[in-house]
């Protein structure tokens, strides 16, 4: 049986994110190169809001149940990369 790849963390996404921006902004590589790194950082970022927007949501159902909390309303995650 094959193993689960591990999940990348938030942090580590956009960790790789900002070395991709970085690298982008110098203009020292090949537009091929650039455009593969491009297209990375465009999935490292919709990664990073699919995280943040399943975060909001559940802080949201937090907030509408008050002292009651039923985080159980708010199904486990599993974002596509």
């Amino acid at each position: 049986m094959a193993k689960k790849a591990k999940k990348e963390t938030f942090e580590e996404a956009l960790g790789r994110l900002e070395e991709i921006a970085e690298q982008l902004e110098t203009g020292q590589m090949p537009l091929d190169k650039a455009v593969k790194r491009y297209e990375e950082g465009v999935r490292a970022y919709m990664y990073c809001s699919s995280l943040l927007k399943h975060v909001e949501r559940k802080i949201e159902l937090l907030t509408q149940e008050g002292d009651t909390l039923k985080a159980e309303e708010a199904p486990d995650f599993d974002p596509v990369e």
